[in-house]
């Protein structure tokens, strides 16, 4: 490439720049469409124009961190946790979005969701292939934690997503559930209390607190 690029003229070197660019970016704009293709989101969310006074971040962490992804050079966790309607799947969406966009393949799924499709793997003999393929993603958010309740067949394979993710991949956690009440997901004590400590371990709790945007903004009045 470098003995070719000395052979053209300045006129020619400019054309090839621009040309070889262009087919960059193609190839980087095809690859951002086929991540967010591939993340399934319920919704394309962004983080432009995002209401931040809902949230409470923890001590030494902030908004700036947050968008940056920081938390995905290392493995971290992420718990959003509050109130109905104050924008927790918004911003995990809007985070898958903005991993996608960077190149980074991200995965959206409801708790629901996710429990009965592992449930199908399972029933088709086929359940590690399909952690493995969740295992290929570096972000995974599992929305909606503790909104339903979950048996105990669907709070082991939840689990094991869960375990096999820690100081390897991050996780978003929406939920309206402290973590006292995690147990009563799982079903069991022993294996919240598991699940707590490898999320806390390199996590960061978010808290959300408001009145819900839907209900503000409802027709229905």
């Amino acid at each position: 490439m470098a003995d070719w690029a000395t052979r053209g003229t300045p006129k020619q070197r400019e054309y090839l720049h621009g040309f070889l660019a262009a087919e960059h970016a193609s190839r980087q704009h095809a690859r951002h469409v086929r991540l967010l293709r591939a993340a399934r989101l319920p919704a394309l969310k962004s983080l432009d124009g995002y209401d931040w006074s809902a949230i409470r971040f923890p001590d030494g962490y902030g908004r700036e961190q947050l968008t940056d992804l920081e938390f995905l050079q290392h493995a971290g966790d992420l718990v959003f946790y509050g109130d109905v309607g104050t924008g927790k799947t918004h911003l995990a969406c809007a985070l898958i979005a903005a991993a996608c966009q960077r190149g980074i393949p991200a995965r959206f799924h409801t708790t629901a969701s996710l429990v009965a499709q592992l449930r199908r793997a399972k029933d088709a003999d086929r359940l590690d292939k399909e952690l493995a393929a969740i295992a290929r993603y570096p972000l995974l958010a599992i929305d909606e934690f503790g909104y339903l309740p979950i048996d105990a067949e669907g709070a082991r394979l939840l689990f094991q997503v869960i375990a096999d993710a820690y100081e390897k991949r991050s996780l978003i956690l929406t939920t309206n559930l402290e973590f006292a009440r995690w147990g009563t997901v799982f079903g069991d004590d022993q294996m919240a209390a598991a699940v707590i400590d490898r999320i806390v371990h390199h996590g960061r709790l978010l808290q959300f607190r408001g009145e819900s945007y839907r209900v503000a903004h409802a027709l229905m009045k």
